[in-house]
């Protein structure tokens, strides 16, 4: 099989045409699946991630909420050296959301969230396994674009955004921290429903 890149699914689900009082639950769903074929040797990539997140909007601008997400890697090596790669994410924190309407079909908004993460990874060789384990924190900045379609059921539509993590590894690990910048790079799309 040929090099190919499956993405199934990529939601992003939040509320920004909202009203005061009301609760907002949304989250993101991902998958990707990359196979690739070398002359001597070829690997297989699958990734899962799942983020969830609930608010409450307190103002007509203004929602508050919790989100985490779970991020799962797995990655197959076959050739001179079969190896296996596995990597896990977990990130729970807050999240703040202002959100501007322009019109009756149209809002913006931006959400600020920050929080704990932790990573655990695993690669298992022909000569043993090694396992890493890091804890940090993240934050970062998203806007993005709500099109009302009918009664608060909508699109939403993001294009990157900015964002901080750390993460620092047990046993004499590294300490990693980085900065991205990622606007017009990826592209989110989603539905909505105000509740």
């Amino acid at each position: 099989m040929k090099k190919m890149l499956l993405i199934l699914a990529l939601a992003m689900v939040s509320f920004a045409n909202a009203q005061k009082g009301t609760i907002l639950v949304g989250g993101n769903i991902g998958y990707t699946s990359t196979n690739r074929d070398f002359q001597t040797e070829k690997d297989k990539n699958n990734q899962f991630d799942f983020s969830p997140r609930i608010g409450y909007q307190f103002n007509d601008n203004w929602t508050v909420g919790g989100e985490f997400a779970v991020a799962s890697s797995k990655t197959e090596y076959e050739g001179m050296t079969e190896t296996e790669s596995k990597l896990t994410n977990f990130k729970a924190g807050a999240f703040l959301r202002y959100s501007v309407p322009l019109s009756e079909t149209f809002s913006v908004f931006a959400d600020l969230g920050a929080g704990f993460q932790n990573e655990k990874s695993t690669l298992e060789t022909a000569t043993g396994r090694s396992k890493s384990k890091g804890d940090g924190m993240y934050a970062g900045l998203t806007p993005a674009l709500f099109i009302n379609m009918k009664k608060g059921f909508g699109l939403n539509f993001s294009i990157g955004g900015l964002g901080y993590e750390a993460l620092n590894y047990e046993n004499n690990g590294p300490d990693v921290n980085r900065f991205y910048f990622n606007f017009g790079k990826t592209v989110n799309i989603g539905i909505s429903k105000n509740f």
